[in-house]
This record gives C-alpha cells, sequence and structure tokens, in this order.
C-alpha cells in the first residue's frame, strides 16, 4: 500500500497533469492584498506597479492572495537607494502557525556606496536556522532585478536574474525535513530593523533620507493553487518543466561561480555554531 506522503504527491502531479490555466503575469491588484502599512503601500500604473515606503512611524508590506503547492515563483524588484542602512526588505513564501514552512529572500540595506547583503534561509515545520548570504554582482538600486524561488518536491533553487544562488534538496531519505506538505502565500515587506540589520546593529537609519522605497513589477507564477484542501495548477510556461526542473551542467556552473565568489556566509561551514557537527544535509546540498 503507498504511503501518505505517496499518495498526496501522486494527486498533486495527477492535478499538475490534467490542469491548465491562464498565466498568473497579471496585475498586481489581481494578485495581492496590501496588508499593512497605512497607506505607505501602493499599487500604482494600472496595477502593474507595486511600491512599499518606510518612514519613522512605519513601514508597509503584502501578500497574496493565493497559497501555493509548489511551483515556479518570479517578480522582478528595485530596493531601497542611496544610504538605506537599518532598512530591509523582505520577500518570501511561508504558510503560517508554530510549525510553519518559509522560504526567504532578505535585502539588508547599507551606507551609500557599499553592497546590500542577500540573506537567504529555509524553515520546515518552524525550524530554520538554514541561512545563506551573499553580495550581489550588481547594485540592485539603479534597476529593477528579478528575484525567483523554484520549489518542487524534489529542490527549492534560489535564483537572481536567472542565475542561481541556491540549492536545497530534498533529504528525507536520510531523516531531513523538506517542505512539501504545507501551502504558502507570498509575502514581502519593507521595515526598520536598526537594531541588528546593518553590521550587527552598529549603523542606525538615517531618517534623514525617509521615506525609503522599494519597488515591484512583472510578478509571475508557474504554480498550483491550493484552495479548499485541493490543488490546481497554472501558469504561462509547461507545468512538467518546473515541478521536475533540476540545475544541468551550466546551471550547476554558475551555482559554483556565485558560491565562490559572492557568497559570505553558509551555515554548512560555521562548525562554530555547529561544534557537535555540521546538519546532515550540509554533507549533499554543498
Amino acid at each position: 500500500m503507498a504511503s501518505a506522503t505517496s499518495t498526496f504527491l501522486v494527486n498533486i502531479l495527477v492535478v499538475v497533469s490534467l490542469t491548465a490555466a491562464a498565466s498568473a503575469a497579471s496585475g498586481f491588484n489581481q494578485n495581492f492584498d496590501i496588508t499593512w502599512g497605512d497607506g505607505r503601500a501602493k499599487i500604482l500604473k494600472n496595477g502593474q506597479l507595486l511600491t512599499l515606503s518606510l518612514d519613522k512611524t512605519s513601514g508597509s508590506g503584502f501578500q497574496s492572495k493565493n497559497q501555493y503547492l509548489f511551483g515556479k515563483i518570479d517578480m522582478q524588484i528595485k530596493l531601497v537607494p542611496g544610504n538605506s542602512a537599518g532598512t530591509v526588505t523582505a520577500y518570501y513564501l511561508s504558510s503560517q502557525g508554530p510549525t510553519h514552512d518559509e522560504v526567504d529572500f532578505e535585502f539588508l540595506g547599507n551606507v551609500t556606496g557599499q553592497p546590500y547583503t542577500l540573506h537567504t534561509n529555509i524553515f520546515t515545520e518552524g525550524k530554520g536556522g538554514r541561512e545563506q548570504q551573499f553580495r550581489l554582482w550588481f547594485d540592485p538600486t539603479t534597476d529593477f532585478h528579478t528575484y525567483s524561488v523554484l520549489w518542487n518536491p524534489q529542490r527549492i533553487i534560489f535564483s537572481v536574474d536567472g542565475t542561481p544562488i541556491r540549492e536545497y534538496k530534498n533529504l528525507e531519505s536520510v531523516g531531513v525535513l523538506f517542505p512539501k506538505k504545507q501551502a504558502m502565500r507570498i509575502y514581502s515587506s519593507l521595515w526598520d530593523a536598526e537594531d541588528w540589520a546593518t553590521q550587527g546593529g552598529r549603523i542606525k537609519t538615517d531618517w534623514n533620507k525617509a521615506p525609503f522605497m522599494a519597488s515591484y513589477r512583472n510578478f509571475n507564477a508557474n504554480a498550483c493553487v491550493w484552495s479548499n484542501g485541493k490543488s490546481s495548477c497554472r501558469g504561462s510556461g509547461s507545468i512538467s518543466a518546473w515541478m521536475n526542473q533540476q540545475l544541468d551542467n551550466t546551471n550547476q556552473q554558475r551555482l559554483r561561480w556565485v558560491q565562490k565568489n559572492f557568497m559570505i556566509y553558509n551555515y554548512c561551514t560555521d562548525t562554530q555554531r555547529f561544534p557537535q557537527g555540521l546538519p546532515k544535509e550540509c554533507k549533499v546540498n554543498n
């Protein structure tokens, strides 16, 4: 008899094979709700642009109307320019509750002329601590760049402008939890984290530069929408392509290039943090 997990995945794949729908690359009005900020978040240009702002009183944020269970999610973001020290622009997928799953992009601002820190993390059943951090090979404040999450039953791949920066594989076979049972919404927020974000909190937010602003456009989801206990898969591309996607040789080389030249922290090499031994997944994922 098939296990409950196997049956669950078979049901997902049956829906994938039978369902076809329109692309989710429509406006922000159709796909997102502004959730906080008291007017600091705005949807502009007939739904094609969304902006978040932060001042000394409050930041702002939004979330997707839909929940997703697997998919290829793309968003173009232009980050806070100039002296962004103390600010954090978070863009992530998350379920809810104490045993939530989560896949994080967080952009930690810096003083003028210094690079942003791109912070990534993965939570499974409420447990995170899987941080990798990067410097980007471009200025993310002068133009829009595409930040993507590919999430399928086998792996999670973080990409920037189509270049993979991180891969996290499903290693349940060796007892490592993997997020595959909880549907997640897309969230983003711009908020003040001056107590820790820039050089451990040593550099504070310069409120004379407020309001700070981040901008979003060209959201696209080739993904499985979860509603009423069922999954409906949609998108502009081939569903089977992302449901089974893995890194080919070229993208493996690009991943190694990024990690060699732009990674500044990897929990899988932090032996001081894990004196009893690195987590199991580090042997395979890195």
